[in-house]
Parts: structure tokens; C-alpha cells; sequence
């Protein structure tokens, strides 16, 4: 009941010290550490603990090795918080991810592990894959609620920015690519923020542009449209040619699919593109004919030359095309592998420049089938479901469009199962967030009851 003006001149005041005291005893401890958690994993896996090496240092690599025991400790320590605070609340999706198919890939990559040719270096990479991977899975159960995940993510994106932001006007020989880089002078002049390489920043700016795009649906009408500007006007500068063809071509992609009602239209929208980009460029070098036809278009498939890079990994698929080389344990030391005379320098490569054909190589081809099984094919069929009977229809459109550019990115760059690479942890959160938006709905109360 309204009180009148009389009713309340000899009521007290509350003072600033009660209105503080009163609001933290009103806040839930458990629900305060799942959003911090949320959100150092998101930091951790977006700055990570080695922001902006210096490129010009011949030890740069070596600086961040040095702190490969901190990185470990981390995500290991993140990881077991974030599993004891959702197996708490949320233990009926947790066990929605114990599917055969999903226990296949997991006993898969330790059948691999065992017959790895370096299974040091594969249990080691292994661990810490685990560890990223299970905070991807976890982070979108852990906030209480859609509107405190969506505060998670915006913080963590406008952190970011702010720290790339700041980067390149207050110390830019450390947030752009210059000429006295030891690798790669080329790319002066690039934006790369507090990245190592401009090749990061890209389709980390790429997807913060998606992330803005669904805070600004969502009603963050001030936070979204900041973040979708300052990472689109960083994608530009990053010179990141593939990422910012992407944007824009998977943002549209992502919108006709959205409106297709047919499963099997959906299908043919998202895949026939993605296979026929395999085809124009791993395929190039496997058909004579697909080759004459890469030739004929106006633009390089190969993007300067990767075929040599591609023949190499296809000739170490041929020698053991089932069981692969080992999770992350091939590229580490292959110069003294043979190749074809005139490609010797593909030995020097740090990976296949595609996430498909470096799986093949790694884990086998029945690993790979795996991978496609449950990171390509399922995710499509849960956002039918989710786009069915799930009101966060937003949320579920923002999934799909980080799922997709992960897809066409994968076609030219090598993340998928990558250890701590950020666009491997947003690829894998958007499957997860697919997968537990197929099957609940999202809590929007602002005391959740889960």
C-alpha cells in the first residue's frame, strides 16, 4: 500500500551503511561465485595469463611455455569449482551429456592417447583440453539465470575490449604486428590486440560482433550495440581477410537457416557450403580435377599456398589413417618427415590449416567421424528442438551463428579440441548451449528455483 507524505515524515531514512549492508544480505553467495566463475573462465580463456607478448623477442615462445604449470593449475582449479557448483543444482543436465555417442569420442581419444607416438606429450595436452573443454561445456549452467549470463558474457566482452582497446593506443608496439616481429614482419601494421597473433584476435572480434548482435535483442540496448561496434571496428584493423568474409557471410547464413522450418532445407543450407569449401581446398590436391576447377576462380583457395602444407598432412593421414599420430603430438616435430621436392618448408607448418584434416591426422579417421558426429551434425538437430519449444529463441540464434562460423572457420584454420584456444572454448560453449536448450528451458526469475 502507497504510504502518503505525512505517513512518512517520522520514519527514518535509511542510511547508505544499512542500503549496502541490506543488498549483500540479500545476495545468494552461491549464485555470486557461479556468475565469478563464469566470468574468470571466460577472461582466462579470452586474455589468458601471457596478454600481449612481445613478438619482437625471439623468447616469446619460451615466456609463455615457462608458465604452462600456472595455466595447467588454473583451468584444472576452474574446472573442478564449476563441476561441484552445477552437479549441485543441475545434475539432470549433466547427465543429459552422457550419451553413447559422446562416451565414444571420450574413450576414442584415450584409445589414442595410449598408441600415441609421443603419449607424454598427448596425456599432458590431454588434460588440459579436458579442463577447457569442461568449462565450455559447464559455463552456460552455470548463471542462475539468461539475464546473468548475459551480464557475464557483456562484462567479459567489454573487458576485453577494453584491454585491446587500450593496448593498441597506450603501448601498440605490444597490440599491433610490426616490422621487427621476429616472425612474420609482413603483418605490420595489423591489429592484434592482446593476442599473439592477428589470426586469434579476428575470429575472437568476429565473434564478439555475434555476441553483441544477441545482448542488443536481448535488451541490452546500450551494452550490446557497444560491444558489436568495438569488435566489429577491431576486425576490421586486425586485417583478418577470412574472419571478416565470415562475419557477415555466416551472420546471414545463420539467419536464413533461422527462418528455414524444414530440418532437411536446414541441413542442405549449412552443409553443402561447408563441404564444397572443403572441397576447392583440401580436396584440390586429392583430384586432378577439382585442382583444374580451384584454378579457374578468381580467387586463391589455397590461400598462398597451403596445398604443400595439405599434401603433407594427407600423406601422414595414409600412413595411420585409423588410429592417427596422436592427440597433439604430430606437429611438434616433423622436419625430419619426408616430402615432395619443392615442399620441404611444410615441414615448418605448426599445424594443417584445416581443423578437419588436422583430426584425420591426430585422432584417426574414426575419430574424426566422431568429432563430426557430435560437434557438426547434432548441434543442428538440437536447435530445431530448442527453435521448437524453447522460448530463448535469441539466445539459441547467437549458439547457432558461434556454431557456424566455428564450422567455415575450421575449413581453413585448426582449433577444433585445441587445448585452450579461445575460439575452440566458444565453439564448444555454443554446442553445449544448443545441447541444454534442446532439452530445458531457460530460467529467467530473478531467485532461479533449478
Amino acid at each position: 500500500m502507497d504510504r502518503s507524505a505525512a505517513d512518512t515524515s517520522d520514519v527514518e531514512a535509511p542510511s547508505l551503511g544499512h542500503v549496502l549492508r541490506d543488498g549483500l544480505a540479500g545476495l545468494n553467495a552461491v549464485r555470486v561465485a557461479r556468475c565469478l566463475i563464469a566470468i574468470a573462465a571466460l577472461l582466462l580463456i579470452l586474455v589468458t595469463l601471457d596478454p600481449f607478448p612481445d613478438l619482437r623477442s625471439e623468447d616469446a615462445a619460451t615466456v609463455v611455455g615457462g608458465r604452462m604449470a600456472l595455466t595447467y593449475v588454473s583451468w584444472g582449479l576452474l574446472a573442478a569449482v564449476a563441476v561441484l557448483l552445477v552437479a549441485v543444482t543441475d545434475a539432470p543436465a549433466l547427465k543429459t551429456l552422457m550419451t553413447p555417442l559422446h562416451l565414444c569420442l571420450v574413450g576414442w581419444l584415450l584409445i589414442n592417447i595410449v598408441f600415441s607416438e609421443s603419449r607424454g606429450v598427448s596425456i599432458q595436452r590431454f588434460v588440459l583440453a579436458a579442463s577447457v573443454t569442461s568449462l565450455a561445456v559447464l559455463l552456460p549452467l552455470l548463471p542462475p539465470t539468461q539475464r546473468s549470463f548475459n551480464l557475464c558474457l557483456g562484462a567479459a566482452a567489454l573487458a576485453l575490449l577494453a584491454l585491446c582497446y587500450l593496448g593498441v593506443v597506450l603501448a601498440p608496439q605490444y597490440s599491433i604486428h610490426t616490422a621487427l616481429d621476429v616472425s612474420e614482419p609482413q603483418l605490420a601494421g595489423d591489429w592484434r590486440g592482446s593476442f599473439g597473433h592477428k589470426n586469434v584476435a579476428s575470429p575472437v572480434m568476429t565473434i564478439l560482433v555475434y555476441v553483441g548482435i544477441y545482448l542488443s535483442a536481448a535488451g541490452s540496448f546500450v551494452m550490446g550495440p557497444a560491444i558489436a561496434a568495438l569488435a566489429g571496428i577491431f576486425l576490421i584493423f586486425t586485417g583478418g581477410k577470412t574472419s571478416s568474409v565470415l562475419c557477415l557471410a555466416i551472420y546471414a547464413l545463420a539467419a536464413l537457416v533461422y527462418v528455414t522450418r524444414s530440418l532437411w532445407l536446414k541441413r542442405l543450407i549449412c552443409f553443402v557450403p561447408l563441404i564444397v569449401m572443403n572441397l576447392l581446398t583440401v580436396g584440390s590436391v586429392l583430384s586432378p580435377a577439382l585442382g583444374a576447377m580451384t584454378r579457374l576462380l578468381p580467387l586463391d583457395p589455397t590461400f598462398t599456398g597451403r596445398s604443400a602444407i595439405w599434401e603433407f598432412a594427407l600423406a601422414a593421414v595414409a600412413e595411420k589413417p585409423v588410429i592417427g599420430h596422436g592427440y597433439a603430438a604430430f606437429w611438434d616435430d616433423v622436419t625430419a618427415r619426408q616430402t615432395a621436392q619443392g615442399s620441404e618448408w611444410a615441414t615448418s607448418a605448426a599445424h594443417s590449416h584445416n581443423s578437419y584434416l588436422d583430426l584425420a591426422v591426430t585422432i584417426g579417421l574414426p575419430g574424426l567421424l566422431l568429432v563430426i558426429l557430435v560437434f557438426v551434425l547434432a548441434p543442428l538437430g538440437n536447435f530445431q528442438s530448442a527453435q521448437a519449444h524453447n522460448g530463448s529463441r535469441a539466445l539459441a540464434k547467437l549458439f547457432l551463428t558461434v556454431w557456424l562460423f566455428g564450422l567455415y572457420y575450421g575449413a581453413t584454420e585448426t582449433f577444433l579440441l585445441e587445448r585452450q584456444n579461445p575460439i575452440w572454448f566458444m565453439f564448444a560453449l555454443a554446442v553445449a548451449g544448443l545441447h541444454f536448450l534442446a532439452r530445458f528451458q531457460c530460467t529467467d526469475q530473478t531467485e532461479p528455483q533449478r
